[in-house]
């Protein structure tokens, strides 16, 4: 694995913060040479190349017939920002439906993994919702480690915080990279058993195969004892999820056409946001909500950083990400695929989404909650 940088420390008032910008991704002893001295890790293993990464696959894109953009460069601190902001509108249903389910049955998921005492989470944001995973093994055991991981390091220390200040017996061990990486960096885990939560509908966000290769990635760092809880929207009427993406508002268009506006800040382009409508569309073919970038006329965008213009005609869009519906029986086959089991889903009043908790191996019962 490529070094990035070197490690650097702080300390600031409060928990005592150890940053690492890694030289050696692998190199996991120095967090836990003294964690008697601080309830607050971050590991920030940013690579130092990113900006040549991002530079490479937006030439890559754009030079591609049909368009395309990567989403993951939607969530540089603005866009984290932006997403937030998302979960609020009226017509994105999934966060009010997955906290229905997480304040319903927390202490039912809890008790499915008796005596976790590490609870790691993909994609952790503000964690608000991860709020109430994390009382409830609190109540049962007294105590707990948290890592969180997330690929914006102000995220990260942010709600890391918050949490400290709400919980005497947590812990924070916290990853700045991409999932991938991060899930290698992890050093082995407790006796105790582990849960692994990936919230909200990002396995969605996933082309199948990469779905499947993604849960190979968990599945590796997981014993027997250990669980994965993943949330899934669930497929339902065209109008109701392209609203979900299209939001009255105009806050999803902010999200999307934030990408652009990272493309001219950090590679020197002149993309007018206001010629880009947002468009997106159900595929129910491919169970899957398709989101674009509409050009409103014909234009010419010049990207200096990358001394190229790119041309596009009236209504040619630029792909910026999909994302897959499932019902019981595709997680079940995903699960399959991955070497993992469904034990246990639970569903929102409205069966709009579902909370899915995953074994390792072995044969399970299927329950819909």
């Amino acid at each position: 694995m490529p070094e990035a940088g070197r490690y650097r420390s702080r300390f600031c008032n409060g928990p005592r913060i150890i940053r690492l910008h890694a030289e050696q991704r692998r190199r996991k002893s120095v967090a836990q040479s003294k964690p008697e001295q601080s309830r607050l890790v971050i590991y920030d293993l940013a690579r130092q190349n990113g900006r040549a990464e991002f530079a490479r696959d937006v030439r890559s894109g754009l030079s591609s017939s049909p368009k395309y953009l990567f989403p993951k460069y939607l969530y540089d601190e603005l866009g984290s920002r932006l997403f937030e902001a998302i979960c609020e509108v009226d017509e994105y249903y999934l966060t009010r439906a997955e906290d229905q389910i997480l304040t319903a049955y927390a202490d039912e998921i809890v008790r499915a993994v008796p005596n976790c005492a590490t609870l790691i989470e993909l994609g952790s944001g503000s964690a608000q919702k991860t709020r109430k995973i994390i009382e409830a093994i609190i109540r049962r055991r007294g105590e707990l480690l948290f890592i969180p991981i997330d690929i914006s390091a102000s995220a990260l220390e942010e709600s890391s915080h918050a949490l400290l200040d709400s919980y005497r017996n947590l812990k924070i061990s916290a990853y700045a990279a991409d999932y991938f990486e991060a899930l290698e960096a992890l050093p082995a885990l407790g006796p105790d058993p582990a849960l692994v939560l990936f919230l909200g509908s990002n396995i969605g966000n996933f082309e199948p195969d990469e779905a499947v290769d993604f849960l190979h990635a968990i599945r590796r760092v997981l014993r027997q004892e250990d669980a994965l809880l993943l949330g899934a929207d669930l497929k339902k009427d065209a109008r109701t999820l392209e609203a979900a993406y299209d939001d009255s508002l105009g806050v999803t268009r902010a999200f999307i056409v934030n990408e652009l506006e990272r493309i001219n800040r950090e590679l020197d382009a002149n993309f007018d946001l206001w010629a880009f409508g947002l468009r997106s569309l159900y595929n129910e073919s491919a169970g899957r909500v398709e989101v674009y970038l509409e050009s409103l006329r014909s234009q010419v965008v010049n990207i200096r950083g990358l001394d190229m213009s790119v041309r596009f005609d009236l209504g040619e869009r630029i792909h910026m990400e999909n994302s897959y519906k499932f019902d019981l029986d595709s997680l079940k086959l995903l699960g399959r695929q991955s070497d993992f089991d469904l034990e246990r889903s639970w569903l929102d009043e409205g069966r709009l989404f579902s909370s899915n908790l995953f074994r390792v191996s072995g044969s399970v019962t299927l329950n819909a909650r």
